[in-house]
């Protein structure tokens, strides 16, 4: 069998990196319960009807077949789900009944999405995503806590710096429609790609696809140009002279957010007229979030508020939410050694073996320290101790412990310090129990 070859855009950890993504996920997971979200795992297919809703998507969703199934079978029309705000708002509807409102939810998952690979965008990756969604309405409140639950989550890892960009839908638009603009969902698509094509293509397109005039385009771009720490976004915007109601009701909305971050969390929100999130359902406050360093990644923790995704003709369920790239903050930090752990294993003590008759008696030396909580081990094989010690050294087990007639002593391989111990009373360094993520000087 010849040699098999990486897939690109399907990114495998080592185990050290795999150490790295748990503690982040297991982080993440605890600030969000902190914050009293309840945890779901939704199934990893849905109809393809509910997963092209969302916008320009149809090119990158895998489509679920059986090598040897009908064109009518069972599994027909079914697509991996690309994120997880669609199945979520499917399992609202299917669970209604069943949730009490406001429902606040966080899922942490993998997604699948066909897209081409790149440094931070995968073809399957990790997503972790908040939502707060209520029956009928839903406060605007809500979308200034789910930033303020972000900024909690990210502030005590080992990360770069995180800024998040803010707008709100109903500024844009109401912009939009006081210049004369008609089609200002497909305006809010071009302005969403002013990062990547630049404001000459963008004003090139507004005058092509939604017929806007040279002045008006540029008008668009004066909106986007403006960004702001703080609430003075407000006056900038009026001094362009537009005026619309759904303008100064996504200004005020967007104000709400800005002030109560920078009380919150200074410096972490920033008001940004550029942002716009070419997918369509998002009706309100919008975010987009990069990383100082790593610009090139776009965007690595999205989200808005979406009023219409979630309806059964009946009942509306509102809702706002986050959704943190896990894989596209992780990988590429990983790859270039910036994030990494203290050692490959969970394990803190190797027990040593003078000779294969001994295994039984270290395996009960090493259930007494594990009923303690203590990550340990029983060494491979009874080879010469030194080799033993090099065992642990390579996977970064920073404690072997050797038992005979004289007693159970335990040595530390990094200073090579040997102490007699109480094998029931004895306890590692906090820092060394667990391995933890250390960061490139």
């Amino acid at each position: 069998m010849s040699r098999p070859q990486p897939l690109s855009g399907f990114p495998e950890l080592l185990p050290r990196q795999r150490i790295v993504e748990q503690q982040v996920v297991d982080h993440l997971r605890r600030a969000f319960e902190l914050h009293g979200f309840a945890n779901l795992q939704t199934r990893a297919v849905e109809p393809m009807d509910q997963l092209l809703r969302k916008g320009e998507t149809s090119k990158e969703v895998y489509v679920l077949r059986r090598l040897q199934a009908d064109v009518e079978g069972s599994d027909s029309g079914l697509g991996l789900h690309f994120d997880l705000t669609v199945p979520f708002a499917r399992y609202v509807l299917e669970n209604a009944g069943k949730l009490n409102f406001p429902f606040r939810r966080y899922q942490i998952q993998p997604c699948w999405r066909g897209e081409r690979p790149q440094e931070g965008r995968y073809r399957e990756f990790m997503q972790a995503d908040i939502d707060i969604v209520d029956l009928g309405e839903l406060p605007a409140h809500y979308e200034v806590e789910v930033a303020l639950v972000i900024a909690d989550a990210l502030k005590d890892l080992p990360l770069p710096k995180m800024t998040m960009h803010v707008n709100n839908r109903k500024l844009s638009q109401g912009f939009y429609q006081g210049l004369g603009i008609r089609d200002t969902d497909e305006a809010l698509r071009i302005i969403d790609k002013l990062d990547k094509i630049g404001p000459d293509a963008v004003t090139k397109l507004l005058v092509e696809e939604v017929d806007a005039t040279v002045e008006q385009a540029e008008a668009c771009l004066k909106l986007a140009a403006i960004t702001a720490a703080d609430t003075s976004f407000v006056d900038e915007v009026h001094a362009l002279g537009v005026t619309n109601p759904l303008l100064e009701e996504g200004l005020t909305e967007l104000a709400a957010v800005v002030d109560a971050a920078a009380k919150v969390a200074p410096g972490f929100v920033v008001a940004d007229m550029k942002i716009a999130r070419g997918l369509d359902y998002y009706t309100g406050t919008v975010y987009e979030t990069v990383m100082e360093g790593y610009e090139s990644l776009g965007s690595v923790c999205s989200g808005g508020r979406y009023d219409k995704l979630a309806s059964d003709g009946k009942n509306t369920y509102p809702g706002v939410g986050l959704s943190i790239g896990v894989s596209r903050i992780l990988v590429p930090l990983l790859n270039s050694g910036a994030l990494n752990a203290t050692r490959e294993v969970p394990t803190c003590v190797l027990v040593a073996l003078a000779n294969e008759d001994e295994r039984t008696t270290a395996n009960v030396l090493a259930q007494r320290l594990r009923k303690r909580g203590i990550p340990t081990q029983v060494s491979p094989s009874a080879a010469k101790f030194g080799k033993q010690i090099k065992f642990a050294d390579k996977r970064g087990i920073p404690f072997v412990l050797f038992a005979n007639e004289e007693g159970t002593q335990i040595k530390d391989i990094r200073s090579g310090d040997q102490t007699t111990i109480d094998i029931d009373a004895w306890n590692p360094p906090a820092e060394d129990l667990h391995p933890t993520i250390v960061t490139a000087e």
